[in-house]
């Protein structure tokens, strides 16, 4: 699942983006209204976190752009101001979610997961395919009833594999859904993550590469 976290208080959109992080959510930051633009121009984002008192471009603004591009992209809005009036005006926007803050971390993390969920086709919490069952609430794996120990890269490339339902999905389209805006190499990235992913799920093999094409789940 990919997230944008657009916050003008640095510190705490990097708060907000690392714990989104550990849930192994690739995450993108924008400080300001013309940069949270930007990304979404020309990035597919399931959910936005949005604070709505943005320089630059204000909030709402934002959040008209995501639903006059009729983007599939989920908003979270963020403000200081929690009266029955702010959450029905941020709602009328076209946002899907509102909170206010302060917030508990615990409870961002459970709305980013629910519209995450909402964010494309809706699929079950748990996914499940070739013995793999994938519990994306929990974050927890396991395959034949094995745990899997799974990093936060490999969980979220097997998530986009299993939410694929067997078709096959591209390094480009993993690199989109899993990893952030700027890391380095991600192309070899997907190789060596896929390469542990295989190892930790063990045999017989289920990942399969598709020539030219991508990867998928075996049925």
């Amino acid at each position: 699942m990919r997230v944008l976290v657009v916050e003008d208080e640095a510190f705490l959109a990097e708060l907000i983006a690392e714990g989104l992080r550990r849930a192994a959510l690739a995450v993108d930051v924008a400080t300001d209204g013309p940069e949270a633009l930007r990304k979404l121009r020309f990035g597919a984002y399931d959910v936005l976190v949005l604070d709505r008192d943005l320089p630059g471009v204000h909030g709402d603004d934002v959040c008209r752009h995501v639903v006059e591009q009729r983007l599939m992209t989920r908003v979270l809005m963020l403000t200081a101001a929690g009266t029955v009036r702010d959450r029905v005006e941020g709602l009328g926007l076209g946002a899907d979610d509102y909170l206010a803050k302060p917030f508990a971390y615990d409870e961002l993390l459970a709305r980013v997961l629910a519209l995450g969920r909402r964010a494309r086709p809706a699929l079950p919490p748990v996914l499940e395919r070739a013995g793999i069952v994938l519990d994306t609430a929990r974050r927890q794996a396991s395959r034949d009833g094995r745990h899997l120990h799974l990093s936060r890269k490999e969980f979220g490339v097997l998530e986009a594999l299993l939410r694929a339902e067997g078709a096959v999905v591209s390094g480009e389209d993993l690199i989109e859904q899993v990893w952030e805006e700027h890391t380095s190499y991600r192309t070899n990235a997907v190789r060596v993550t896929l390469s542990k992913l295989r190892a930790k799920l063990g045999e017989p093999p289920v990942v399969e590469t598709v020539p030219g094409a991508g990867y998928r789940i075996a049925s």
